[in-house]
């Protein structure tokens, strides 16, 4: 859930890190980054942060406005999974003013651009902003100068977006027999309006519980925080299925262990209160072993299918494996290798580029 914060509310004020008030220790400019165009870097964070229910060690801070927050490298860096107070075409290279810089004091990690201009567009002014991580899932994003309406900076050669985005990465088999195309499907997006941002302003995105928060099956089951959710017991996870790990979700067949431990739980259930105490002792007993018969079953047939493919390459992949939704629940992305004017090259401090970012196109 996230809300706004004008120019004149008391709030505004309380959410904006003063970094010149700060000690130079806790401060770092990035050096490359205050000295590019269209580059990212890669930062520790010096705590855990937890990004819709997964907890994110590192991120990559880009020229562009924008964190992007995803665990795997590939050429999708501004296509999802950003945080972005402001993600738009800025050169921080123009003048010796504009700097990237952050600090984290291990509860708060904070990226401010500042004072950086949009590319052939200098002379519109200088923007301030920044995007501050909390260790509790919180996130702000706080706008000191923003010298013109953000619905008039040019989209053209940059991607223009403001929010958050998550997405999961699958693997699809492809018409080779060995091969698989990974799909990038967004499975979350918050968009902010845009006409709020004004010098001034502040937004602040708090997160809701998760499904990847509970670590036993009781809780995963009768919590009244979330809803939707099932427990793996081969993962040991909790999870409605729609997260990172749902590909892995789905190479251990947990939907069908999640709806056999969902029937077994809602009779266990159903037994505690209907049944007189004497007999609950040995009508627990078997549905334990229910449980252990049903799981004993899964990983047999698992086992049995991954026999049988590996014993007839001439069988393509089964494509139950994958559930897929349609593009109007996750829209997917598909990788393009040519070059495009939204396309990033990530830097580690030495200065050395790395595999570049190509932006993604949506799949129609």
């Amino acid at each position: 859930i996230w809300q706004s914060f004008g120019p004149t509310d008391t709030q505004t004020a309380s959410l904006w890190v003063d970094m010149d008030n700060l000690h130079k220790n806790q401060v770092r400019i990035h050096g490359i980054l205050s000295n590019a165009h269209r580059q990212a870097a890669r930062v520790a964070l010096s705590f855990d942060f937890p990004f819709y229910g997964h907890y994110l060690r590192q991120i990559i801070i880009a020229t562009g406005g924008f964190i992007y927050m995803g665990e795997i490298t590939h050429r999708m860096l501004t296509a999802t999974q950003y945080v972005a107070p402001l993600m738009a075409n800025f050169d921080p290279s123009f003048t010796k003013n504009s700097t990237v810089r952050y600090s984290d004091n291990g509860n708060l990690f904070v990226v401010q651009w500042d004072k950086v201009r949009l590319k052939d567009r200098e002379a519109a002014g200088p923007f301030t902003f920044q995007a501050a991580l909390h260790k509790n899932g919180t996130i702000v994003f706080n706008y000191k100068d923003i010298p013109l309406p953000v619905e008039e900076i040019n989209s053209t050669e940059h991607p223009l977006k403001v929010g958050l985005s998550d997405a999961f990465m699958g693997h699809l088999p492809t018409s080779l027999l060995s091969a698989k195309r990974r799909t990038i499907y967004e499975y979350h997006r918050v968009a902010i309006d845009t006409t709020k941002i004004v010098s001034g302003s502040a937004f602040e995105f708090t997160p809701l519980p998760t499904c990847l928060q509970h670590t036993s099956c009781d809780l995963c089951l009768t919590s009244n925080l979330t809803s939707s959710c099932g427990w793996c017991n081969t993962l040991q996870r909790c999870s409605d299925g729609i997260d990172r790990h749902r590909q892995e979700w789905l190479d251990y067949n947990c939907p069908e262990e999640v709806r056999l431990i969902t029937i077994l739980h809602k009779r266990e259930m159903s037994n505690i209160q209907t049944s007189p105490p004497n007999n609950g002792m040995t009508e627990n007993t078997a549905i334990i072993a229910g449980v252990v018969a049903a799981l004993v079953l899964l990983v047999a047939l698992t086992l049995l299918a991954v026999y049988y493919i590996n014993t007839h390459p001439t069988v393509a992949p089964p494509f139950y494996l994958m559930q897929r939704r349609t593009n109007n629940y996750w829209p997917s992305m598909k990788f393009r290798n040519q070059g495009c004017h939204s396309s990033y090259a990530e830097v580690e401090l030495g200065g050395h580029e790395k595999e570049g970012f190509i932006e993604a196109e949506h799949c129609c």
